[in-house]
This record gives structure tokens, sequence and C-alpha cells, in this order.
């Protein structure tokens, strides 16, 4: 095995040997089912892309709905650094709403989209070849009309005929399109079978190698980030995906798990991204514990078991040297030590310095905040480790403004041994409600307590506890997946105490599920006034 590139470095190498990375995490991975964030959480994660290092940002689909397009407008505002992105479909309505919303940004892109795979053409878009081409040639004018930078994407692309696809590629280019992205939009293809069609599309538009060329896979085989690796080999210089690999369906290409296998193959392949791979941690857990989707133990290059060993035989090679089972440093992707970083007679000074050392800057109210959270946890731990203070930050330091929030609860046992709960919730309008529940166990009594309170007729779904450091007195991270409307919402919370933990998570599942009720009836609305309007669309 060569040895891999210096831990965390930003690689630099010839030009035409690096991969651009394009995170769609707040548009695509915010579509996973139960995902809602708001602005301010969706300008948190940009804000930690940016310190990634990752080249394009998708913020969102601002013509979804208005909270929406104040996402995308907030980030295009505060974000530095990275391409802000918008998504568009490919009628003017689309693409005004999209560069309204990125108008602000230092670099924005329009990315706008239509299918050439004939299944979506007939049956989907009940259109013809003909009419998407047409479409095509509109939709990227217009929107080269406001940027120079606009990418294109021929939606269902690895199961379009070629020579079709052709034509409208060449098309875009020939409009002005200066990125051509092209999906496995249903995760149906294999690795060759990608890798081939880009070689025909090389062969068949030779302007082809005038643009950047991408790739956007989906995971519904397993094959994501082997598609996008083949894409890339086949000549590909951008790669779409999202943290943790969320996204439609089974998810995207998994940007961690792409970077670090061109990092650490560096002296074979020669390819190379900008990603500060020191970030990779920090950003997989933020987005985890903001979308409230936990990160599976086994997941590579960020799951809890990624760096250990169970083996005695494994154990006793790395002990010798670590290169025996490991293929790159923990410490190469951010994982820190869980060493003791404080205790309980640690004052505010020593707290910030903490932060500090964690690549947070925190001050004023914020820091009054975030230490009366540390003294909480300080009282029933005896050591607060890196890992503790980072879920400090993450955790109750949201700041949530329209959110239901678990203030208060109290268990009782009825006289037949039935658990009971009592609990205080606040409603996003501010109300304070309270309300009583019974179940099988303490836990879900006070989910029935919170249900009763609010008047929400929520179910669970899913439960999950994690520790988030190791010992009996670990902070426990909750995450939760409610069901509620038809639709699902999911939640995370954490506390050294499980049941306190619990309750904050159903508390953010019920909040999520409000936002998601919130963008359905927005959509509604704005699909209402479209009807009435009639826009003239190409």
């Amino acid at each position: 095995m060569n040895p891999e590139v210096e831990a965390g470095s930003i690689d630099v190498g010839p030009k035409a040997d690096r991969v651009k990375i394009f995170d769609t995490t707040l548009r695509d991975g915010e579509q996973s089912p139960g995902i809602s964030l708001n602005a301010a959480e969706k300008l948190e994660i940009a804000q930690q892309l940016a310190r990634l290092g990752v080249d394009i940002i998708e913020a969102g689909f601002p013509i979804t709905s208005p909270g929406d397009f104040e996402a995308v407008e907030t980030i295009a505002r505060n974000v530095e650094g990275p391409v802000i992105c918008a998504l568009a479909r490919s009628s003017f309505q689309d693409i005004d709403a999209a560069w309204n919303a990125i108008k602000d940004s230092e670099r924005p892109r329009i990315h706008t989209f239509l299918a050439t795979s004939d299944l979506h053409i007939e049956q989907k878009l009940r259109t013809t070849r003909e009419d998407v081409k047409g479409q095509v040639r509109a939709a990227v004018a217009h929107a080269k009309s406001y940027t120079d930078d606009v990418e294109y994407s021929p939606e269902d692309g690895s199961r379009s005929d070629i020579d079709f696809m052709a034509e409208v590629v060449q098309i875009a280019i020939d409009e002005g399109a200066t990125t051509i992205n092209v999906p496995d939009t249903t995760g149906y293809a294999m690795p060759q079978e990608y890798a081939d069609m880009f070689t025909a599309l090389y062969e068949r538009v030779p302007d082809l190698k005038k643009v950047t060329v991408s790739v956007h896979c989906h995971q519904d085989l397993g094959l994501a980030v082997a598609n996008s690796f083949a894409g890339v080999l086949a000549g590909a210089r951008q790669v779409e995906g999202a943290i943790n690999g969320i996204g439609e369906r089974a998810g995207n290409t998994s940007i961690e798990e792409f970077v670090m296998l061109l990092h650490t193959r560096r002296p074979d392949l020669g390819l190379w991204t900008g990603i500060n791979t020191k970030e990779i941690s920090r950003t997989s857990r933020l987005v985890s514990r903001l979308t409230g989707y936990p990160i599976q133990p086994n997941k590579a290059i960020v799951g809890r078991n990624a760096f250990a060993h169970e083996a005695g035989i494994h154990q006793d090679g790395v002990l010798k040297n670590r290169q025996t089972y490991e293929i790159m440093d923990a410490t190469t992707v951010g994982v820190f030590s869980n060493a003791l970083v404080l205790g309980k007679h640690s004052g505010r000074h020593a707290l910030q310095n903490a932060f500090e050392e964690l690549g947070y800057k925190i001050d004023g109210a914020q820091l009054n905040q975030a230490f009366k959270a540390f003294k909480e946890i300080a009282d029933r731990k005896k050591e607060v480790t890196a890992m503790d203070l980072e879920a400090i930050v993450n955790d109750e330091m949201r700041g949530d403004t329209k959110a239901f929030t678990f203030d208060w609860f109290e268990l009782h046992t009825s006289s037949d041994g039935e658990p009971l709960a009592k609990v205080k919730v606040t409603k996003p309008n501010g109300e304070q409600v309270e309300g009583a529940g019974s179940g099988d166990g303490s836990i879900d009594a006070v989910f029935a307590a919170i249900n009763n309170a609010t008047g929400e007729k929520a179910r669970l779904a899913e439960y999950r506890v994690e520790a988030v450091s190791s010992g009996q007195d670990a902070i426990g991270e909750v995450s939760v997946v409610i069901e509620i409307d038809g639709r699902t919402a999911a939640g995370q919370g954490v506390s050294t105490d499980t049941v306190w933990a619990s309750g904050r998570a159903y508390a953010r599942a019920l909040t999520n599920a409000e936002r998601r009720r919130g963008v359905v009836d927005e959509a509604e609305s704005a699909a209402a006034r479209a009807a009435v309007n009639n826009p003239v669309a190409p």
C-alpha cells in the first residue's frame, strides 16, 4: 500500500487532475423523508461546507417554497468561497426564482435540468423529443442571460438513448452551459456501463472537452460511489453528492467516502480534491444532528466503528503497526481523541478556550448558554470530553425560534405499576402547554404525554439511542422518527439523561413535521397562484 497524502492537507496538483466537489446536501439531501431544515440550520451547514472546502454548494430549489427561497438567498449572501448554486426546472419561472435567490452571491450558478430518457419524456413529461430540445435550448439561454456559470443535467441520463442525449447536450453547450452533469438518477447503472456512457458521449460531443463534465449518482443498488468513480476515470471532473450520502430514496454519493477514496489512493490515481479532510467528521456529525439522521456505526469513514478493532488478531497487528489493518489515519478525517477536556470546576474562560481548540468561536450570550449547558453536563459527569463539547454546540445552541421545545417532565407509577408521565412543552407560537400520558415504559409515556400536550397525533416509527462518548456517565444521543399526517419526520436530542434526550428528540421531530407541513402548504399555494396567473414557460 502506498503511503497516503499528509493528513488533512489541501492537495495541490495539475488542474486536469483536480476533481471538483459539488455538494447537494441542502437540496437533494434535504429531500430525504423526514428532513426539514430551517434557514438558520441550512446556513450553519453551508458555512461548515465552506470550511470543508467543497467547490460548489447546491443550496436549494428556490421555486418550491418561500422558505427554500429564503434559505438559498441567505446562504448566497453570507457564505463566501464556494460557488452557490440553485436548482431550476426548464421553465422561465423556475430560472427567474433561482437567479433572484443567488444573485447576491460572489459566485452564482444556475443548475437547470430536463429529462432525456424516453421513459421520462413519454410517461412523466408527456411530451416529445423535439419539445425537449426546444425547452433545453430556451432554458439554458435564459439562465445564461443571468450568469456565465450555468449547469445543465439531462435527467435520467443513464437510461437515455445515447444519440438523442448527445444532441441535447450539444444544444446546451451551444447555448452556453459551462457544466454538463449526466446523472444516474435512479441508481440503475453499473460502473462499466456508466463509464462506457461517458466514453460514447465524448465521441459524439467533442465540445464536452471544453466544459466541466459532472456525475450525479444514486445509491439504489449500492453503487453510487463506484459509479461516480467510474465516471471520473472516464473523464468527468466534478462529482455531486451529499454528506453522509443522504438524499432521495437510498441516497446519493457519499462525499466523505469519495473524497477519501481519491485522497488515500492518490499516489496510484493522480487525482485530487480541494477538500480539507480534517473537517470531514465534524461536517458529518453536524449534518446528522441537524437532520435527525443517525450515522450507521459501520459506515465507511465517519461511522463509530470505522477505526475500531474488535478481533484480537487485528488489535495485535494494530498495536504493532497501525498500517497492518488501517489504510488511513483517523486524524486524517478529523476524528479527535475522547480524552478529558474539562472538569466540573472549569470556568467560562477555560470552556471558551476548549471550544476554540475544537474550531468553534463562541462568546457573549452564546458562551453563557454553552456554559450553562456545560455545567449541567459536568454535574453529572466526571469527565467532559471533546465529543461532549461538540454535542453542546450542535444540540444546546441550535437556537430554534419557531419550534416545539421540551421544557420539563415528571415520571410516576400508577397503582398497577403502569408508567405515567407529565410534561411541559412550548409550542412554535410560544404557548406553554402541559400534558400527561402513560405507556409501556417511561419513554413511551413521555411521548404520549407530549402528544396529549400538543394535540399532535404522531406515532413513533423508529427509536435509537447511542453513546456520544464512553463510560457509564456518557452523554446519550437519541434519534427518533415519527409518522404524522402520512409523512415521516426525524429528530435528535442529547443528554446524560436518556429520558430527557428522548423528549427533546421527539419535540424536534414534531418541529420538523410542522416545517414539512409549512413547505407543503407553501408549495400548494404557489401552485394555485401559478395556475391562476398562467405564466408562459418554454
